[in-house]
């Protein structure tokens, strides 16, 4: 038998900063390499919410330098409004401090346990205290302090604070150290700094590795990131448990108040239905509500007609961003199609809002025999780790993308192809599958957004080949329509005695359409292309030509050309040359100024030219070119 002769005096409250000394595997520092990342992981998340909120262009220095066995130190710089001296043993040193957690809006944290961990895993793996520097605009000096955690009170051990000469107008910095192994690859640091590029294309980031590599990635759009507004609770998206809370903290004389002050979307007469439903007294204290009148009240919000949260309080990426941060970021792989971002309309589960966006980056030097490569993101967050466990990846398993040109044994699977798909979920009370939030669970409502959306990305490439396919069968076309007409009219002449005839009016009858081809001829590391503009129609023409190399930059002005009334049956040309890349896709040709009906071998130039996409746009009359 099993003695049970615990005593009272035996046990004792653990702070909550015990627990996770103890279980931090449970925050993601579950192995060496890991640890390392999620420290960078915590500063970075903290520096761009701190940047959003107010409004600045992020600039974020990081810095690994190795100091030991297995011990580095980790720096993280950024340009933030810095933090008031007095808040920042709390924000540093206690576990669930934080401006977040009972704000509903979208942030990257949410708990106040990041950088606090963080900070936990150092002192834990290397006895060391964490150093912190932070100014705010309004400070004349900067402020240092060196702290560790008192886990077992879940507060701040602060060795000193003292004011510091620091020559920035505001801003953090961080240095924490810690034991762990620094890696490169798809789960390291550097990856999660360059995808954290994607999403955020308005930040420069600064990255210096334990070799002493430098590495700096670039803003490419000037305009701070919108900030999401905090909401109140909406009713559906609450349990019984959480309005009971409300009610008892909730300072509303009786039950129409606390209806309208408390919870979104409340209106006179919504509060008035709902205590007519529920047969609440309208003049009840909400402190007073008993349990089961609490239930009734949660089953009554689900009776009466309530309008969808609002959408304020999310922040999406949007078309420039994604357009702009994936041509930033990949554009080394001189992609042959961006494709138009996906942006779905906000969907709602559990009465909580959320949104899905999408890209996609095909061709180029992307490898086709390997697996679609999956980038994803939650709140503007890179998902590095746990794949297998996240909604996104199992969304783009289950889809068939045979039908758009992928190669998928069987219509399941990670597809094969030479992409890069790109998937942001955001959203209020994210569900993630741990604390890590290194996964989505596979909510329906989430999976049926992301599905929705690949399948338009799907048929933008699929669009994008035909468009491609076709072009090089009206190449054929008028490539052997002009080599044989002029053979047959000089056999016939030939046979007749007679001089050949001009058979370029004859072409143009035949085509009627502005024909636009290039030539290529490669020359050492050089392809050295004449780009040719033909005008198989009966008048003359004006038009402005583009050429996009898709090099991952915007067209050069010495890529534009002005065709100034160009006669029928005469030809424009002009040559460029840039380097010679494997498998090139050829350079995409644009067109203002004519109606694109009468164009084959360029696209109508994109609306939104100038963002640094590469987009081919769709027309009404696509059909009606002459075949």
């Amino acid at each position: 038998m099993v003695s049970r002769k615990g005593t009272i005096s035996e046990f004792r409250e653990a702070s909550i900063s015990e627990f996770f000394e103890k279980n931090r595997h449970i925050l993601g520092f579950d192995s060496p390499q890991k640890s390392l990342f999620m420290i960078v992981k915590e500063a970075m998340d903290n520096s761009l919410d701190a940047c959003e909120e107010y409004q600045i262009l992020p600039e974020i220095t990081v810095s690994i330098t190795k100091i030991g066995d297995d011990e580095y130190s980790i720096m993280v710089e950024d340009n933030g409004p810095g933090i008031e001296r007095k808040h920042v043993p709390d924000v540093f040193g206690r576990l669930l401090y934080g401006s977040r957690f009972h704000s509903l809006k979208q942030s990257r944290g949410q708990q106040g346990i990041g950088i606090t961990a963080a900070i936990l895993y150092g002192q834990i793996t290397t006895a060391s205290p964490t150093y912190i520097k932070t100014k705010r605009e309004s400070d004349d000096v900067a402020y240092e302090f060196e702290l560790g955690l008192d886990v077992k009170h879940n507060v701040a051990d602060l060795h000193y604070e003292r004011p510091v000469i620091w020559n920035v107008p505001h801003g953090t910095h961080v240095a924490i150290k810690a034991k762990g192994k620094y890696q490169t690859g798809k789960q390291s640091i550097f990856e999660y700094i360059k995808e954290s590029a994607v999403a955020n294309p308005n930040a420069t980031f600064h990255f210096t590795d334990p070799d002493g590599k430098r590495y700096d990635i670039l803003r490419v759009v000037d305009i701070p990131s919108l900030p999401a507004i905090p909401v109140k609770p909406h009713p559906l998206g609450l349990e019984v448990g959480e309005i009971m809370i409300i009610a008892k903290s909730s300072e509303a004389p009786n039950m129409k108040s606390f209806l309208k002050m408390e919870f979104n979307r409340i209106s006179d007469n919504v509060a008035d239905e709902i205590l007519e439903k529920s047969g609440l007294d309208k003049s009840k204290d909400p402190k007073q509500l008993s349990l089961p009148e609490i239930k009734l009240l949660k089953e009554t919000f689900s009776k009466v007609k309530l309008m969808p949260p609002p959408t304020d309080c999310l922040s999406g990426l949007g078309s420039e961003f994604i357009r702009k941060g994936l041509k930033s970021v990949y554009g080394e792989n001189k992609p042959s199609h961006y494709s138009k971002p996906i942006s779905r309309p906000v969907s709602i589960y559990n009465g909580n809002p959320f949104s899905v966006e999408a890209g996609l980056v095909f061709g180029g030097n992307l490898r086709a025999d390997e697996p679609i490569r999956i980038v994803r993101f939650a709140n503007k967050v890179p998902l590095l780790y746990q794949p297998g466990a996240c909604v996104i990846t199992k969304s783009i398993s289950e889809m068939d993308w045979r039908p758009y040109g992928f190669d998928q044994k069987g219509g399941t699977g990670i597809p094969f192809g030479p992409a890069i798909v790109f998937v942001h979920v955001y959203g209020i009370r994210m569900p993630f599958t741990s604390e890590s939030k290194e996964a989505i669970a596979s909510v329906p409502e989430i999976s049926n957004e992301i599905s929705a959306a690949l399948k338009m990305l799907g048929r933008g490439v699929k669009l994008f080949l035909g468009k491609k396919d076709r072009r090089q069968k009206v190449y054929e076309k008028f490539r052997l329509v002009s080599a044989l007409l002029p053979e047959i009219g000089r056999k016939s002449a030939s046979i007749l005695g007679k001089p050949s005839p001009e058979l370029d009016p004859v072409i143009s009858k035949i085509a009627n359409v502005v024909f636009v081809t290039e030539e290529i001829n490669k020359q050492g590391e050089v392809f050295n292309i004449r780009v040719r503009a033909i005008n198989y129609t009966k008048n003359k023409i004006s038009m402005k030509l583009f050429a996009d190399p898709a090099t991952g930059d915007d067209i050069p002005q010495n890529l534009q050309w002005e065709i100034d009334a160009l006669e029928p049956s005469k030809e424009f040309s002009a040559q460029f040359s840039i380097p010679a890349v494997q498998d090139y896709q050829g350079t995409n040709y644009y067109f203002t100024g004519i109606d694109p009906v009468r164009v084959q071998g360029a696209e109508p130039l994109p609306a939104d030219f100038g963002t640094g996409s590469v987009e081919v746009m769709e027309t009404e009359d696509e059909e009606n070119v002459t075949k």
